[in-house]
Protein backbone atom coordinates (compact mmCIF):
# COMPACT_ATOMS: atom_id res chain seq x y z
CA UNK A 1 0.00 0.00 0.00
CA UNK A 2 1.55 3.31 -1.06
CA UNK A 3 1.79 5.94 1.64
CA UNK A 4 0.97 9.64 1.74
CA UNK A 5 4.64 10.44 2.15
CA UNK A 6 5.12 9.12 -1.37
CA UNK A 7 2.00 10.84 -2.63
CA UNK A 8 1.98 14.62 -2.00
CA UNK A 9 -1.43 15.03 -3.64
CA UNK A 10 -2.85 12.44 -1.22
CA UNK A 11 -1.48 14.37 1.75
CA UNK A 12 -2.93 17.57 0.38
CA UNK A 13 -6.34 15.93 -0.02
CA UNK A 14 -6.22 14.58 3.53
CA UNK A 15 -5.30 17.92 5.09
CA UNK A 16 -6.26 20.77 2.82
CA UNK A 17 -9.12 23.19 3.41
CA UNK A 18 -8.41 25.04 0.16
CA UNK A 19 -10.67 25.03 -2.88
CA UNK A 20 -7.98 26.27 -5.28
CA UNK A 21 -7.77 22.87 -7.02
CA UNK A 22 -11.53 22.18 -6.96
CA UNK A 23 -11.76 20.99 -10.56
CA UNK A 24 -13.87 17.89 -9.91
CA UNK A 25 -17.52 17.58 -8.94
CA UNK A 26 -19.73 14.95 -7.35
CA UNK A 27 -22.09 15.17 -10.31
CA UNK A 28 -19.26 13.77 -12.44
CA UNK A 29 -18.08 11.18 -9.89
CA UNK A 30 -18.49 8.26 -12.29
CA UNK A 31 -15.92 9.88 -14.61
CA UNK A 32 -13.25 11.01 -12.15
CA UNK A 33 -10.65 8.70 -13.68
CA UNK A 34 -11.79 8.96 -17.29
CA UNK A 35 -9.33 11.65 -18.42
CA UNK A 36 -6.31 9.97 -16.81
CA UNK A 37 -5.84 12.64 -14.14
CA UNK A 38 -6.98 10.34 -11.31
CA UNK A 39 -6.50 6.79 -12.65
CA UNK A 40 -7.10 5.05 -9.30
CA UNK A 41 -10.67 6.39 -9.30
CA UNK A 42 -11.53 4.23 -12.30
CA UNK A 43 -9.09 1.30 -12.26
CA UNK A 44 -8.36 0.86 -8.55
CA UNK A 45 -9.30 -2.46 -7.00
CA UNK A 46 -9.79 -1.24 -3.40
CA UNK A 47 -12.01 1.80 -3.77
CA UNK A 48 -14.29 3.42 -1.20
CA UNK A 49 -17.05 3.79 -0.12
CA UNK A 50 -18.69 0.35 0.01
CA UNK A 51 -21.86 -1.28 1.30
CA UNK A 52 -21.15 -2.60 4.80
CA UNK A 53 -22.75 -6.00 4.49
CA UNK A 54 -21.79 -9.68 4.78
CA UNK A 55 -19.00 -8.83 7.21
CA UNK A 56 -16.78 -11.43 8.85
CA UNK A 57 -16.81 -11.33 12.65
CA UNK A 58 -13.35 -11.02 14.16
CA UNK A 59 -11.58 -10.27 17.43
CA UNK A 60 -10.72 -6.68 16.56
CA UNK A 61 -10.73 -3.58 18.73
CA UNK A 62 -11.95 -0.12 17.70
CA UNK A 63 -9.40 2.68 17.44
CA UNK A 64 -8.31 4.14 20.78
CA UNK A 65 -8.96 7.87 20.49
CA UNK A 66 -6.96 10.61 22.20
CA UNK A 67 -8.61 13.70 20.73
CA UNK A 68 -8.46 17.16 22.29
CA UNK A 69 -11.30 19.69 22.41
CA UNK A 70 -10.55 22.75 20.29
CA UNK A 71 -12.17 25.88 18.88
CA UNK A 72 -11.63 24.49 15.41
CA UNK A 73 -11.02 26.56 12.29
CA UNK A 74 -13.92 25.74 9.95
CA UNK A 75 -13.72 25.87 6.16
CA UNK A 76 -16.20 25.68 3.32
CA UNK A 77 -13.79 24.29 0.71
CA UNK A 78 -16.31 23.96 -2.10
CA UNK A 79 -16.83 20.24 -1.49
CA UNK A 80 -17.74 20.01 2.21
CA UNK A 81 -17.53 21.69 5.61
CA UNK A 82 -14.19 20.77 7.18
CA UNK A 83 -12.67 21.35 10.62
CA UNK A 84 -8.87 21.48 10.69
CA UNK A 85 -7.19 20.06 13.80
CA UNK A 86 -4.12 21.39 15.61
CA UNK A 87 -1.33 18.91 16.46
CA UNK A 88 -1.83 16.81 19.56
CA UNK A 89 -4.93 14.74 18.79
CA UNK A 90 -4.26 11.16 17.71
CA UNK A 91 -5.67 7.64 17.54
CA UNK A 92 -4.17 4.17 17.83
CA UNK A 93 -5.50 1.40 15.61
CA UNK A 94 -4.12 -2.14 15.30
CA UNK A 95 -0.98 -1.01 17.12
CA UNK A 96 -0.29 1.97 14.86
CA UNK A 97 -0.50 5.65 15.85
CA UNK A 98 -2.24 8.14 13.58
CA UNK A 99 -2.46 11.93 13.98
CA UNK A 100 -5.90 13.51 13.53
CA UNK A 101 -5.62 16.05 10.70
CA UNK A 102 -9.21 17.11 9.98
CA UNK A 103 -12.82 16.00 9.97
CA UNK A 104 -15.57 16.71 7.47
CA UNK A 105 -19.07 15.64 6.42
CA UNK A 106 -21.01 14.05 3.54
CA UNK A 107 -24.69 13.83 2.63
CA UNK A 108 -26.05 11.28 2.16
CA UNK A 109 -23.67 8.94 3.98
CA UNK A 110 -20.97 7.63 1.66
CA UNK A 111 -21.02 4.12 3.12
CA UNK A 112 -24.23 2.10 3.26
CA UNK A 113 -25.22 -0.32 6.00
CA UNK A 114 -26.90 -3.42 4.56
CA UNK A 115 -27.83 -1.41 1.49
CA UNK A 116 -29.19 1.64 3.32
CA UNK A 117 -27.50 5.03 3.43
CA UNK A 118 -27.88 7.36 6.41
CA UNK A 119 -28.66 11.06 6.23
CA UNK A 120 -25.01 12.04 6.68
CA UNK A 121 -21.57 10.67 7.50
CA UNK A 122 -18.65 12.23 9.39
CA UNK A 123 -15.06 11.34 8.47
CA UNK A 124 -12.18 11.86 10.91
CA UNK A 125 -9.01 11.72 8.83
CA UNK A 126 -5.73 10.64 10.44
CA UNK A 127 -2.21 10.44 9.00
CA UNK A 128 0.16 7.71 10.17
CA UNK A 129 3.87 7.04 10.06
CA UNK A 130 4.96 5.94 6.63
CA UNK A 131 2.19 7.94 5.04
CA UNK A 132 -0.81 5.66 5.50
CA UNK A 133 -4.21 7.05 6.43
CA UNK A 134 -6.78 5.89 8.97
CA UNK A 135 -10.32 7.25 8.83
CA UNK A 136 -12.92 6.92 11.57
CA UNK A 137 -16.44 7.18 10.16
CA UNK A 138 -19.74 7.84 11.92
CA UNK A 139 -23.28 7.91 10.53
CA UNK A 140 -25.49 10.90 11.41
CA UNK A 141 -29.29 10.77 11.56
CA UNK A 142 -31.78 13.55 12.22
CA UNK A 143 -33.76 13.79 15.46
CA UNK A 144 -34.47 16.05 18.41
CA UNK A 145 -33.80 14.00 21.52
CA UNK A 146 -30.12 14.11 22.54
CA UNK A 147 -29.22 15.97 19.34
CA UNK A 148 -25.52 16.81 19.14
CA UNK A 149 -24.67 20.35 20.35
CA UNK A 150 -21.21 19.98 18.80
CA UNK A 151 -22.66 19.45 15.32
CA UNK A 152 -25.03 22.38 15.92
CA UNK A 153 -22.05 24.61 16.75
CA UNK A 154 -20.22 23.50 13.62
CA UNK A 155 -23.20 24.16 11.36
CA UNK A 156 -23.85 27.55 12.98
CA UNK A 157 -20.27 28.60 12.20
CA UNK A 158 -20.07 27.01 8.73
CA UNK A 159 -19.40 29.60 6.01
CA UNK A 160 -22.20 29.77 3.46
CA UNK A 161 -19.68 30.36 0.67
CA UNK A 162 -16.11 29.18 0.08
CA UNK A 163 -14.09 30.61 2.95
CA UNK A 164 -13.03 30.21 6.56
CA UNK A 165 -14.41 30.79 10.05
CA UNK A 166 -13.55 29.72 13.60
CA UNK A 167 -15.70 28.29 16.36
CA UNK A 168 -16.37 30.64 19.27
CA UNK A 169 -15.85 27.86 21.83
CA UNK A 170 -14.01 24.55 21.96
CA UNK A 171 -15.90 21.36 21.17
CA UNK A 172 -14.88 17.75 21.71
CA UNK A 173 -14.78 15.92 18.34
CA UNK A 174 -15.39 12.63 20.17
CA UNK A 175 -18.90 13.90 20.98
CA UNK A 176 -19.69 13.33 17.28
CA UNK A 177 -19.21 9.58 17.72
CA UNK A 178 -21.72 7.03 19.04
CA UNK A 179 -21.43 5.72 22.59
CA UNK A 180 -21.82 2.15 21.32
CA UNK A 181 -18.64 1.25 19.45
CA UNK A 182 -19.73 -1.61 17.20
CA UNK A 183 -17.72 -1.06 14.03
CA UNK A 184 -16.51 -2.29 10.66
CA UNK A 185 -12.94 -2.30 9.32
CA UNK A 186 -11.65 -2.70 5.79
CA UNK A 187 -8.85 -1.50 3.50
CA UNK A 188 -9.91 1.12 0.98
CA UNK A 189 -9.27 4.50 -0.56
CA UNK A 190 -9.86 8.20 -0.29
CA UNK A 191 -13.42 8.88 -1.45
CA UNK A 192 -12.38 11.96 -3.42
CA UNK A 193 -9.73 12.39 -6.13
CA UNK A 194 -7.03 11.12 -6.34
CA UNK A 195 -8.86 8.09 -4.79
CA UNK A 196 -5.54 6.76 -3.48
CA UNK A 197 -5.78 3.29 -1.92
CA UNK A 198 -4.00 4.14 1.33
CA UNK A 199 -6.83 4.08 3.88
CA UNK A 200 -7.73 1.84 6.81
CA UNK A 201 -11.44 2.49 7.36
CA UNK A 202 -13.08 2.10 10.79
CA UNK A 203 -16.81 2.88 10.64
CA UNK A 204 -19.18 2.76 13.60
CA UNK A 205 -22.50 1.05 12.89
CA UNK A 206 -24.70 2.93 15.38
CA UNK A 207 -25.68 6.42 14.16
CA UNK A 208 -25.28 9.67 16.07
CA UNK A 209 -28.37 11.85 16.50
CA UNK A 210 -28.07 15.43 15.27
CA UNK A 211 -30.79 18.03 14.83
CA UNK A 212 -32.68 17.70 11.56
CA UNK A 213 -32.43 21.46 11.17
CA UNK A 214 -28.63 21.16 11.20
CA UNK A 215 -28.75 18.44 8.53
CA UNK A 216 -31.00 20.71 6.48
CA UNK A 217 -28.52 23.56 6.94
CA UNK A 218 -25.70 21.37 5.61
CA UNK A 219 -27.84 20.22 2.68
CA UNK A 220 -28.55 23.84 1.88
CA UNK A 221 -24.81 24.23 1.25
CA UNK A 222 -24.12 20.77 -0.23
CA UNK A 223 -27.28 19.01 -1.46
CA UNK A 224 -25.23 15.91 -2.40
CA UNK A 225 -21.53 15.32 -1.76
CA UNK A 226 -21.23 11.53 -1.60
CA UNK A 227 -19.36 9.26 -3.96
CA UNK A 228 -21.32 6.28 -5.40
CA UNK A 229 -20.77 2.90 -3.76
CA UNK A 230 -17.81 0.92 -5.07
CA UNK A 231 -17.48 -2.88 -5.44
CA UNK A 232 -15.76 -4.66 -2.56
CA UNK A 233 -14.15 -7.16 -4.97
CA UNK A 234 -11.84 -9.58 -3.12
CA UNK A 235 -11.48 -7.55 0.05
CA UNK A 236 -12.61 -8.84 3.44
CA UNK A 237 -14.92 -6.64 5.50
CA UNK A 238 -14.46 -7.24 9.23
CA UNK A 239 -16.77 -6.42 12.12
CA UNK A 240 -16.05 -6.73 15.83
CA UNK A 241 -17.41 -9.89 17.45
CA UNK A 242 -19.66 -7.94 19.84
CA UNK A 243 -21.97 -6.89 16.97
Amino acid sequence: MAGLAACPTCLAEARSSSAESAHWTYADAQNWGADGAYPACSIGGEQSPIDLTAAVRAEIEPPILSWRPQAFPIANNGHTIQADVSPGSFATSAGHRYELQQFHFHTPSEHALDGKRSAMEAHFVHAGEGGNVMVVGAFLEGGWQDASPAFAALMAAAPKRVGDATLDEAIDPASLLPKVHHFFRYEGSLTTPPCSEVVEWNIFSVPVTVAQSDIDRFKGLFPMNARPLQPIRRRVLLTDSSR
